[in-house]
């Protein structure tokens, strides 16, 4: 069983599909995440996470020390090479056409390598999904009705956003799942996420009871920011043609400024900006 937080998606997803070959392989880790910007509390968090879990306190200097440090960082390299190859070939040929082999060609790894870091494919798939899933909780989970919910909401659509810039792949992932009727992960949704989806908007509701925003529909605002911030990984080719231009990371804060303004606005809210960061 996979377990980030109160996202167990892994077991969800195994007990979904009980149907067709599975293939043998197990694991945890996640690449790490890119450097985000480090004076906003949700982006610094999701770093912090990813840090935590990949790295764990150990160095280059340790692992020349201590060999059980180094077998630590090869199955950490190991493990972040899988699971960008499973996004890659997921994302190409979805969970049905993705064989453990092709994964394993893909990360230039031996297909026992694979087996030995996971069990079954459905487990490598459901890790993919509560990676992505478990970023994007993660940025809005600790927000509370005290909170000032301009700051907040602003801060949640800047790392929902930079996670579109950095794991578009896993995200579309997630997009086609549910487009195609949320086979695996049907079970977390009406239970886990529906769960998480309800505690975040009493907070909204919160905010509206107390005068703070105006009396918006929850749930419709966190459809909305969901909408919005993921669009930009899984439209990205329709963003990229219109526009003329791959996005650059200028890009990317530029629409995280515009969808803060629109969103706040819509609630009533004054838009607060970042500082600039040099």
């Amino acid at each position: 069983m996979i377990v980030f937080g109160q996202v167990k998606i892994a077991q969800t997803v195994s007990e979904c599909h009980k149907s067709g070959e599975e293939e043998e392989l197990t694991g945890l880790e996640w690449p790490p995440l890119p450097e985000a910007r480090q004076d906003s509390p949700a982006l610094a968090q999701i770093t912090t996470i990813m840090t935590l879990s990949l790295y764990s306190g150990s160095t280059m200097t340790d692992n020349k020390k201590d060999p059980n440090k180094k077998e630590g960082r090869i199955r950490q390299e190991n493990i972040a090479a899988i699971l960008t190859a499973a996004e890659d070939q997921f994302v190409l040929n979805g969970f049905r056409g993705t064989t453990i082999q092709a994964v394993a060609d893909a990360a230039g790894l031996p297909k026992a390598n694979v087996l030995y870091y996971f069990k079954t494919k459905s487990d490598l798939y459901g890790e993919v999904l509560a990676n992505i899933l478990n970023l994007w909780n993660s940025s809005f989970d600790q927000v509370t009705g005290d909170d000032d919910p301009a700051l907040a909401l602003a801060d949640y659509i800047r790392a929902k956003v930079e996670l579109s810039r950095t794991h578009p792949k896993a995200s579309r992932i997630y997009a086609s799942e549910v487009i195609h009727g949320a086979p695996y992960l049907s079970k977390y949704l009406r239970q886990s996420h529906s769960d998480w989806a309800r505690s975040r908007a009493s907070v909204i509701q919160a905010w509206v009871d107390q005068g703070r925003m105006d009396p918006i529909d929850p749930a419709h605002l966190l459809f909305l920011i969901w909408g919005a911030t993921q669009h930009y990984a899984d439209f990205g080719a329709q963003v990229t043609k219109v526009i003329g231009r791959k996005l650059t990371k200028k890009d990317y804060d530029g629409a995280t400024e515009s969808l803060i303004h629109i969103i706040l606005k819509g609630c009533g809210l004054e838009p607060v900006s970042l500082p600039e960061t040099s």
